[in-house]
């Protein structure tokens, strides 16, 4: 079958590109001590190279790769929520995380709150880190308590300000969705504090 002249053209501008950046990928330096074959274009070192992730996508990175390749710490592994999530505690959730992570994280889990700007790396974006396999229980668990300053980064610690069973409300909370509160009816009065009773 014929190849049109149009097609041919496009073939040979398709090589030409191929060749130009096989050639420049060949006239980049090496790294120090870098050994072995030239770097492939299709994935240069310059391009997606660790060298070249930003301080803050480190330190982002640090809590997941220290978990999947060591686990969490003996105090929190295979631990999970001695409740069931019932919409009480899940609305006992909300209220703990409205005080202690909202700011940061916002009520959506999407990050950008008031309280993160200029953060470093900034807060975590709960609602897709919660559907991800990473998000077990004892990963939760361990984060919350003991926040980033294992890994250098902001996020305080909650373990001597929450009880454990709080910090499994919030991430019963955030395994909800993060709902957002049923409307008052109307004309109800306002409860006397936000703050929830202690479990019992």
């Amino acid at each position: 079958m014929a190849i049109s002249k149009t097609t041919g053209i496009f073939a040979l501008l398709a090589a030409m590109l191929v060749a130009a950046a096989a050639a420049k990928a060949a006239d980049m330096p090496r790294a120090e001590g870098e050994q072995g074959p030239l770097r492939d274009f299709w994935q240069p070192r310059y391009m997606w190279g660790g060298d070249v992730v930003s301080p803050s996508a480190k330190a982002r990175m640090q809590r997941h790769w220290t978990y999947m390749h060591s686990g969490v710490p003996p105090a929190y592994r295979r631990q999970s929520p001695p409740f069931k999530p019932t919409a009480e505690e899940i609305g006992r959730g909300r209220l703990f995380y409205t005080e202690h992570c909202g700011g940061c994280h916002r009520m959506d889990g999407m990050g950008g709150g008031d309280s993160a700007l200029g953060l470093a790396p900034s807060p975590a974006l709960l609602a897709y880190l919660i559907q991800r396999p990473a998000a077990a229980d004892e990963y939760l668990l361990w984060t919350i308590s003991e926040g980033g300053a294992m890994f250098d980064t902001p996020m305080p610690g909650f373990k001597d300000t929450l009880s454990r069973d709080e910090i499994w409300s919030i991430i019963a909370f955030m395994r909800a969705g993060f709902p957002a509160p049923d409307p008052a009816p109307p004309n109800s009065a306002p409860p006397d504090s936000a703050r929830p009773e202690p479990r019992r």
